[in-house]
């Protein structure tokens, strides 16, 4: 039978699950609406001015913008939102809140690096990066966590996806490599971040456990006569 706290536990769990889906479900269709808009207002409108031009310090701020807008929908939106659900689904199960600390640090950190080292005269959008973050998040993390089950998952993914991911960061017309390499980079540090963070609770937790009375009466009394015996002698 199952205790107390593990059937406490089990509907935290499925409430973790269901806000993580929901956010990245939320995500994707912002993403659709977007592109929705970018088309009827004529194209690449929303796509000049939100975004990446390598190195122009006023638009700087286009790295959180860039990738949620895309050249098309098809292929360019489409070949990005099903590896975007199929990794980010991984990433959920843990909650909404890691899915958005990965996906705000792979952010970040790819598309500052996609500003510093794409070329001049052109601009980078799609959420690409992302994928390519999700990714190596996904095979990293298990590496830093120590757990089986994590780099299970990251087998998974190399599997299902590695080719196409190693051919993205080939040079090719029209396509940012150095979105991917950076979104890439993105997700390793973000694994890396977040896995310390999570070693850290987890010694806090640990030495947190110590100080909590046993569960267990017989032993709690026992314990409170040996601390009456030992003040009286």
């Amino acid at each position: 039978m199952l205790s107390t706290a593990m059937r406490t536990n089990i509907p935290q769990k499925r409430r973790q699950v269901i806000e993580g889906l929901g956010l990245l479900v939320g995500i994707t269709a912002f993403m659709w609406l977007i592109e929705g808009i970018n088309s009827i207002v004529g194209g690449e409108r929303l796509d000049r001015w939100g975004g990446i031009h390598a190195r122009n310090i006023g638009d700087l701020w286009s790295v959180f913008t860039s990738w949620f807008l895309h050249a098309n929908f098809s292929p360019h939106l489409i070949d990005n939102t099903i590896p975007f659900l199929f990794m980010g689904a991984f990433i959920a199960l843990h909650g909404a809140r890691r899915l958005a600390a990965v996906t705000v640090i792979v952010i970040v950190i790819g598309g500052i690096g996609t500003w510093l080292i794409s070329p001049s005269g052109v601009y980078t959008v799609g959420a690409s990066g992302v994928v390519f973050g999700y990714a190596t998040y996904l095979f990293a993390r298990g590496l830093f966590d120590r757990n089986v089950v994590e780099l299970l998952v990251g087998v998974i993914v190399g599997f299902v996806w590695g080719a196409a991911l190693v051919s993205s960061v080939v040079p090719h017309q029209g396509v940012s490599w150095q979105a991917h390499v950076c979104g890439a980079v993105g997700g390793v540090v973000a694994a890396y971040v977040l896995s310390s963070r999570s070693r850290r609770d987890a010694r806090n937790g640990g030495s947190d456990r110590s100080s909590v009375p046993d569960s267990d009466p017989l032993k709690a009394h026992h314990d409170a006569l040996d601390s009456v015996l030992s003040r009286s002698a």
